[in-house]
Parts: C-alpha cells; structure tokens; sequence
C-alpha cells in the first residue's frame, strides 16, 4: 500500500469514524496537522503510532488492509451482537442480510 492508498483508508475510516482529523491527530497525542499530513500522503506513521491509530479506530491493523471493508469498526459491533443470538434470531438475520444484497 502507497503512502497515497494509505492516507485514503486512513481518511475513510476517520470520516467513518465521525471525527476530523484535527481533533483525531489531538486525540492521539500528536501536532493537530499529524492526521491530515498522513492523509495527505506527506507521511506515514511510526510501527507504533500505526498500531494508537488503528486503536482509536477501534480497528486492528489487518482490519486496516483489508479494504473490502469499508467501515470494520461496525462490522465487529455486528459481530459481538450477532455471537449471542439463538439459532432462530440468527436464520432470521441471515434472511435480512440476503434480502439487503437482493437490491444490488
């Protein structure tokens, strides 16, 4: 991934998120540019800044390359919900989500 690739996943899931990247930079303990610098592909992060950034994504890094997924965050909210329903809860949401992929 290019440093051009790079800061648009990282703009995608920020904008996902419902942040900004002034107030994402400043939360993550950086210059309220940092975020923006990355996205603008000026900069990539440190190993170590990567791995705070994917953590206020409340994604994880592999979570971050894999960019068939838009928005992973809600995907593992979906997740930790759907490993709790019973068997019919669950047939009933599996019948939702193809009746969601019908309208493609």
């Amino acid at each position: 991934m290019d440093k051009i690739e790079f800061g648009r996943r990282i703009s995608q899931l920020r904008i996902a998120k419902g942040v900004s990247a002034r107030e994402m930079s400043l939360d993550s303990g950086q210059s309220p540019s940092y975020v923006n610098n990355i996205e603008n592909a000026k900069n990539y992060p440190s190993m170590a800044a990567f791995f705070a950034l994917c953590d206020y994504l409340s994604i994880s890094p592999q979570d971050f390359f894999n960019t068939d997924i838009k928005n992973p965050s809600k995907i593992d909210e979906l997740m930790a919900i759907v490993q709790g329903l019973d068997d019919e809860k669950l047939e009933l949401l599996i019948r939702l989500a193809k009746s969601f992929g019908k309208n493609k």
